[in-house]
């Protein structure tokens, strides 16, 4: 099936990342391949963190090497460093993220590292990767988080940001990922931001844009970035997530949310939205207490004549 846009689902890690409830292995699993059966193709499902930082993904390597077994999925993985890196790749991942952030004070407090110190140890996986024989090589994504803003140091010059996603590109990366990690961004920043990514980097990398729903921008921010020209968007089921430095967070962009608002403009996803809303079902099991969000499973398809029909 043809798509216009790329649609990853990344709740089995961004949304579980900061759930204190453990959700059991056998139950992501799930997840991920009932989604997978509804059509979406790109989902990253864990993060080779230490355990002790978060627990969730204890079962990291478990749950990849099941998603890789899946039929018509591309898992990806998120790594903090050269070894997650090397994790990934002994397991047969071919879709590896990479995060820093924007911000300075962002990037000391949620990485434990600079801005500078970030771009060398992703040099540092380029290095490795461009070392692997050209099988094993993997699809390398930069994340700029707090690219908006940060509630921490506050606003982000967009000339940071381009400079940061300059560097990775000099470095080697094959995409851009543009993250509103704490939900700061609204839509004429975003389609002027996003359109800069288009013009300068577009050539040399994809760009994705990945965006919070903390003050009720996101799906509006979406369509945003997608008329900038951006063709590959983030999104979590129920809209679970949100970041530790964003208080009051409700989470990320609603996954189900967003397929709708493209479906709905004829911009196709591939994904079928009848099969996708009821797997909010799972989280809802495995996460009692979790509020869960999202417009278009409380009120259902449209029911309405063709909209390009205009009646006598």
């Amino acid at each position: 099936m043809e798509i216009d846009v790329v649609c990853r689902e990344v709740g089995p890690r961004d949304g579980l990342q900061i759930v204190g409830t453990f959700f059991p292995t056998e139950e992501k699993i799930r997840w991920i391949e009932a989604e997978a059966a509804a059509g979406v193709r790109s989902i990253q499902v864990c993060s080779f963190v230490s355990p002790r930082l978060i627990p969730q993904f204890r079962d990291a390597v478990e749950v990849a090497k099941a998603s890789l077994a899946m039929t018509g999925l591309e898992p990806s993985v998120l790594v903090p460093n050269l070894k997650g890196a090397e994790i990934a790749v002994e397991l047969g991942v071919r879709d590896i993220g990479f995060m820093a952030s924007v911000s300075e004070k962002h990037s000391q407090a949620n990485l434990r590292r600079s801005r500078a110190e970030g771009v060398e140890e992703f040099r540092r996986i380029v290095a490795f990767r461009d070392g692997l024989p050209p099988e094993k090589r993997f699809k390398l994504a930069s994340g700029l988080s707090t690219a908006f803003g940060c509630s921490l140091q506050g606003r982000v010059s967009q000339r940071e940001v381009l400079d940061l996603a300059g560097a990775f590109v000099e470095a080697g990366t094959d995409m851009l990922s543009v993250a509103d990690t704490v939900g700061y961004a609204e839509p004429f920043e975003v389609k002027a931001l996003m359109t800069e990514f288009v013009r300068q980097f577009g050539k040399s990398a994809d760009i994705l844009a990945h965006f919070h729903d903390t003050r009720g921008l996101g799906l509006a921010n979406c369509f945003a970035a997608y008329e900038a020209g951006c063709r590959s968007f983030d999104g979590c089921l129920a809209g679970l997530g949100g970041c530790p430095y964003a208080p009051n967070s409700t989470g990320n962009v609603v996954f189900e949310d967003m397929v709708f608002l493209f479906e709905a403009a004829g911009i196709r996803t591939g994904i079928d939205l009848d099969r996708l809303v009821p797997i909010r079902e799972i989280l809802a099991r495995n996460l009692p207490g979790e509020p869960l969000h999202g417009a278009y499973a409380k009120a259902g398809p449209r029911s309405m004549p063709d909209r390009n029909r205009i009646s006598e």
